[in-house]
């Protein structure tokens, strides 16, 4: 996308699409921002949250990364933006939900099969978060889509390590959603902690880690 084209579509928020929406900014701006969801996702660009969710402004509070990992909760001192935005949603922000969204044909998962370029340090560091997703087959189609879910269930559990999200897990302040986004279905598929397989969110009967289960 050319550089001035993006900034016509700035001017044209301003102009077309802001003052639709003028009120709820001033809302927001005046009582401050009281988002219910915790929403953690991959950084590839064919994922929309807002898109998927249906949601509009203050309703969600977004973290995006590569993979839609979650470091460890290690008790350290470090620069760990997603680490930070998960405390901060939590116990700032107070939401009641939080949700891991990976996606098909996920660039990160393909990558834990592959090479890394030498000079992408901080890249090949970050991929260890999924390393324990990947199977011990060549990454077919049907490899790269288990791994996509496998690293979702991997990430809910690293969560629960964190010790304000565990307790809110375990007394009912907080649920865990894992969702698996097919791009090219346009279906998001929700993980059933009953049974540990992915469904169809338009079929699933149950898609949180709640106060009655346990992910780790």
């Amino acid at each position: 996308m050319p550089e001035d084209d993006l900034l016509h579509r700035l001017q044209r928020f301003h102009s077309d699409a802001f003052p639709r929406y003028r009120e709820q900014f001033l809302s927001l701006v005046d009582e401050g921002q009281h988002p219910t969801t915790l929403f953690i996702g991959c950084s590839d660009s064919r994922i929309v949250p807002y898109m998927l969710t249906g949601t509009g402004p203050g309703e969600l509070f977004l973290v995006r990364n590569v993979g839609a990992f979650v470091p460890p909760y290690d008790g350290s001192h470090g620069h760990h933006g997603t680490a930070a935005a998960i405390e901060f949603a939590v116990l700032n922000l107070n939401v009641s939900r939080i949700v891991v969204c990976g996606h098909s044909h996920c660039g990160a998962i393909k990558a834990l099969y592959g090479e890394v370029s030498p000079e992408a340090q901080n890249l090949r560091r970050w991929l260890d978060l999924g390393r324990d997703a990947v199977l011990p087959v060549q990454p077919t189609q049907e490899a790269l889509r288990r791994t996509e879910q496998r690293a979702i269930v991997l990430q809910l559990e690293r969560l629960m390590d964190y010790p304000m999200v565990r307790r809110r897990v375990e007394d009912g302040r907080i649920t865990l959603h894992g969702w698996h986004y097919v791009i090219e279905e346009g279906e998001v598929h929700v993980f059933d902690i009953t049974d540990g397989t992915f469904t169809p969110a338009s079929k699933a009967a149950s898609s949180s880690i709640g106060p009655d289960s346990r992910a780790a």
